[in-house]
Parts: structure tokens; sequence; C-alpha cells
């Protein structure tokens, strides 16, 4: 049996806050697929809040119900990812940086449990404590191992409550961290052994699974072990292939956050469609035409090219005539495609002068100010 759907009218008033959860900023939405579930009978497994076909849906739109498009890949690879939480295995994302492997995942805890915020950042400093239980030392000094003295970190509370735990960069964690996991994938259970009775092994409720994301970038900082491979299963996350829908996209989530500042800016189309474009020749090494281009160390990914819409917006309407340019575009280019690497200026320059002149429209407001970041 399912758990409730939250009611819409108690939902959180996310008008000023930076960034609200899918949960919270899709509530409506993830109310109307429950409301189809029941309408039609749709079979909810035990735990979830919506049936497995309305969490494909939420992720990737259903326009005939007024779903909105969230993530932008095949639905047979959100479908399989829907199929892996279903089963006594976690689901392991992985990709290149601004994948959207977050997103993806956030989405599906929502979409799943009504609650994305069960969430474990991997580092180098996290530690047992961040991801199953730490104590309350003034009770556990006074009162001793008890329920009330232990604090429960996400995975605890995810078993407790029958919950999708998000693991983010678990390969960012040393092995020893990763592989507290093991029992937990495997057996559903997590032993608090200081603790007595019943209390001192928790099961996991139905519901319960984990869903793990890590940079392709990262692999060999610290190498999953084969046992811990072997309770997730691996999905990649890819770049988005389609031009249009990836400038599509670019767009609608820059404009968004623009109407959000209260601005009246908007990103063109044209000058949008010439940033993919750039980004995806920038990613691939390679010019629209074919010609070999030298590939950036930054990752040139679908989120940077939001990231730099947004910066573009911003300049525009703040320091600019209003109407986004190509140099607009160029000043906001300079912090994402030039970080720490020294040879990406000279091979920014390069593309420049081998890929961007001579192209007609847009480009050449963009060649015109490449004098802003090359020199």
């Amino acid at each position: 049996m399912s758990r409730p759907t939250p009611d819409p009218a108690v939902d959180v008033d996310v008008t000023d806050l930076q960034r609200p959860t899918a949960e919270a900023l899709h509530a409506a939405e993830l109310h109307a697929l429950a409301e189809r579930d029941r309408a039609q009978g749709a079979q909810v497994p035990e735990g979830w809040r919506l049936s497995p076909r309305a969490v494909v849906d939420f992720v990737i739109g259903d326009p005939a119900s007024g779903i909105t498009t969230k993530f932008v890949g095949e639905r047979s690879f959100v479908e399989r990812c829907v199929v892996a939480l279903a089963t006594q295995r976690g689901l392991m994302l992985i990709g290149e940086p601004g994948t959207a492997k977050s997103y993806l995942s956030e989405l599906l805890a929502a979409a799943v449990s009504g609650d994305s915020t069960l969430t474990v950042q991997g580092s180098a400093a996290t530690t047992d404590d961040a991801i199953k239980y730490s104590w309350n030392y003034a009770l556990l000094l006074d009162r001793g191992p008890s329920l009330e003295a232990l604090v429960p970190a996400p995975v605890h509370r995810g078993m407790s409550a029958g919950q999708v735990v998000r693991f983010e960069e678990i390969t960012r964690c040393p092995i020893e961290v990763q592989d507290s996991l093991l029992s937990v994938l495997s057996d559903r259970v997590l032993t608090v052994p200081e603790l007595a009775g019943p209390d001192r092994v928790l099961h996991a409720r139905k519901g319960f699974s984990v869903i793990a994301t890590a940079n392709t970038r990262d692999r060999g900082v610290n190498e999953m072990s084969a046992a811990l491979k072997r309770r997730f299963n691996f999905e990649t996350v890819r770049p988005i292939a389609d031009p249009d829908r990836e400038a599509a996209l670019v767009r609608e989530q820059a404009d968004a956050v623009l109407a959000a500042a209260g601005l009246d800016v908007r990103m063109p189309v044209d000058l949008t469609e010439v940033l993919v474009a750039a980004f995806s020749e920038l990613r691939t090494g390679r010019a629209a035409d074919g010609t070999p281009i030298d590939q950036l160390s930054t990752a040139m990914s679908t989120a940077e090219a939001v990231a730099v819409a947004i910066t573009t917006g911003l300049r525009s309407a703040w320091f600019g005539s209003g109407e986004p340019n190509g140099a607009d575009l160029v000043e906001s280019l300079a912090g994402t495609a030039l970080k720490d690497e020294t040879d990406d200026l000279a091979r920014l320059r390069t593309y420049f002068n081998r890929a961007v002149k001579g192209r007609p429209g847009r480009w050449q407001e963009i060649y015109a100010a490449r004098s802003r970041i090359l020199d």
C-alpha cells in the first residue's frame, strides 16, 4: 500500500527560495500524477508515492497531462533507472560533469518518496556519522546509548521511513567509507551495536533505496570496490545529443532565473543557439564542418551553458543595453571556459581564429569581442 500523497495546500512557499526542492517546486504536478494514478487504478509499489509510469512522466514530461519536461533524455533510459529503484540494488548514475546526474537523482527521489532532501554529499571529509547515524553526546552521557540519544543521518532516516537516499559524488569518499553501504544495500539492515534489544538492528522499510552519483572525471580518485559495484545498477547519463533540445533547455532555464530576478531581459534564440553550438564543439573536439578542435580541460556541459546564459542576461540587464549580444556572452564565457588550466587560453584562441572567424550572424559579434578574454 502506497503512502499518502502530499497535499498541495500545505506546500512550502518557494517564491523567496534560491533553490526550491523538486517536490516543492513541482508539488502541483506530483499531486496531479498521484490523482491520475488513483483514477486509473495504477499499480503503485509499496512505499512509493507514484506508479513507475507516473515517475517517468514526471521526469521527462507528459504534455497531455500538463507535466513539464524536467530532464532531457531517452524515455527508455529513465525507465531503466526507475526499475533499478524497485530492485534490491541501488542506482548508480555516472557521467561527465554537468550532465544533470544530481538533478535526475533529485527528480527520482521527489517522485518516488516525495522527499529529495535525504542526501549525503560525498567528499574526502565524509564519515560514517554523516551517512548512518551519530550521537547527541549530552544525552549519551546522561542516559547511555538509547534511541533518544541517537541522531539519525540520511541512510538511517531513509531506512526508517522507506524513502530514497541520495549519495552525491560517492567516489570522492574514501573506500572504507563507501563500503559502509555494503550491508545496507545487500541485507537491507543497519546495525547499531551500541543499542540493545530489537533497536540494535534497523530493517529497511519498503520504498528504501539509494541513488548514488559519480563523476567520470574523478574515476581513480577513490575507485569503488568490486563488492560495492555489484550492489548497484550502473547507468550512464550522457550529454544532450539534440542541439535544438539543448538550446531550448538552456534558454528556458536561463529565462526562468532571469524572470525570478525580476528582470525583463531574455536570452535571444539565435544567441542561445550559438552558445550551445560553441559548447558542443569545444566539448566534442570537432567543429560543425568536421574540423578537429582542441578540447578544453573544463567540462563544457549543458549546466555550464545555462550558467553562461544566465550571466549573459544579467550583464546585459545591469551593465549593457538590456538586449544580450555577443559581447555580453564572451564576457560571461571567461569564468566558465578559463579556470585553472593555462593552456585553455591558447586552445580557446585557436578555436576563435579557426572555427568562429568567418561565420555569419551572431558568430561575428562573438569574434569581434574575442579580445575581452583572449588578450
